[in-house]
């Protein structure tokens, strides 16, 4: 049997080190691309190949170039919506400029190697439309994150169109689990579980009423796996490749942090700060189309998920 290779890019990162995971399980090879600035290497896979570097460097490109890939799960990038809004420029230099940097080495290899890239489902679609989000929905992002990872989608599109490009993109809700960094900015339930572990009481940003889709990473790592094996998809419209990745539930950060209260058996207070700029007031995404053309729909229940995060956290 031939053996399968994959890069992926972020992997000793929260849900790139998931995917790699989920990936050699499956039997693929796989080699690791992070530069570590956020990224642990004890979260890169004993039986992955660990390349240090940064998606932006020309060492990157040539561990594309020279690497015989079919496939590159693109998870790597800059993740805190508000450090897109304080510095739009490294936003884009990363979002954009690493993700184009990749791409252009997958065509410079001539290989026919799938791309799949981890986008966003809540903020390329904006506060302008009803949720749940069709992948159809016109794109208005309210932050320079939403903006870059869909300027990087339409140029997986050129590229697609152009030079052939083989990709896919997932569109993530809001994705949470085991690994999460605690102490970063993004991730609210991982924030969350540490400061229920120190019995501090939870920050609120605003009235708490703004709402996400909630998706545990090992359902998010499960559809990586899926769209590796999915037959390819002809040239066309940028949203012919995207498909969500959530589960079609709404839930307030009031209410998300009463569930995880009572995962976690313990209660602290609640505390509101200034709502946030940049930030969404409802995102949801619908799953109908991954469903129907990936195979994929979420395992693990909310109320299940936080309480193996929670859990996870406490045995650390």
């Amino acid at each position: 049997m031939t053996t399968r290779n994959a890069l992926v890019t972020g992997g000793a990162g929260f849900i790139g080190s998931h995917v790699a995971d989920a990936l050699i399980a499956e039997g693929w090879s796989v080699t690791v691309l992070d530069n570590l600035s956020s990224g642990k290497r004890e979260q890169v896979p004993a039986k992955a190949r660990f390349v240090e570097a940064d998606i932006r460097s020309p060492e990157a490109a040539a561990c594309i170039r020279e690497g015989a890939f079919d496939l590159v799960c693109h998870l790597a990038a800059q993740i805190d919506v508000r450090k897109s809004v304080t510095d739009p420029k490294f936003d884009v230099d990363v979002n954009i400029g690493g993700s184009v940097n990749l791409m252009s080495a997958v065509h410079a290899s001539g290989r026919k190697t799938r791309f799949i890239f981890a986008s966003t489902g809540g903020a390329v679609y904006g506060d302008f439309v009803e949720p749940p989000n069709l992948e159809t929905y016109a794109k208005d992002p309210e932050s320079p994150y939403g903006i870059a990872k869909f300027a990087a989608e339409l140029y997986l599109a050129y590229y697609a169109r152009v030079h052939g490009l083989d990709y896919v993109s997932l569109r993530f809700a809001n994705v949470y689990g085991p690994r999460q960094d605690p102490h970063g900015e993004a991730g609210v339930v991982a924030i969350f579980c540490g400061r229920l572990l120190k019995g501090t009481p939870l920050t609120v940003f605003g009235d708490g009423g703004q709402t996400r889709d909630y998706v545990y990473v090992g359902d998010v790592a499960r559809a990586h796996v899926l769209a590796a094996g999915l037959a390819p998809i002809p040239p066309g419209k940028v949203d012919d490749r995207a498909f969500n990745l959530g589960t079609q539930q709404e839930t307030s950060v009031v209410d998300l942090a009463r569930i995880l209260m009572a995962a976690a058996k313990k209660s602290v207070p609640l505390e509101h700060a200034a709502p946030r700029p940049g930030e969404q007031r409802r995102s949801v995404v619908s799953i109908e189309k991954a469903r129907n053309g990936l195979g994929w729909s979420p395992q693990v229940s909310l109320e299940d998920g936080l309480r193996r995060t929670y859990d996870y956290f406490a045995a650390r």
